[in-house]
């Protein structure tokens, strides 16, 4: 299942390179996510880390003012017991308005 979303980007990282034989190659986005309320023991938000492709992303971002919005595509996935959310896009408001 896949859904997109107007996101908060506060962050964004890169790695290429190699540690102990094996080859890294990541882009990473930094999401603001609402905390869960529910309880009455937590208020606010988080950021929390995605992959979001490979380090070459990261020239076409860090031109842009942080915190940004982008416009991000999720996806839901299971193992059968656990779910968990992906992002397979982001895009940032700048960009996709210039287009």
């Amino acid at each position: 299942m896949e859904f997109n979303q107007v996101v908060i980007v506060t962050g964004i990282k890169s790695f290429k390179g190699e540690i102990e034989g094996k080859k890294f190659d990541s882009f990473k986005v930094f999401i603001q996510i609402q905390l869960d309320e529910s309880k009455g023991t937590a208020k606010g938000f988080a950021t929390e880390e995605f992959n979001a492709g490979v380090s070459e992303e990261f020239d076409k971002w860090k031109h842009l003012p942080f915190p940004l919005q982008a416009t991000a595509t999720f996806q839901m996935v299971t193992s059968g017991k656990v779910t968990k959310m992906q992002v397979t896009r982001v895009i940032p408001k700048q960009i996709a308005n210039s287009a």
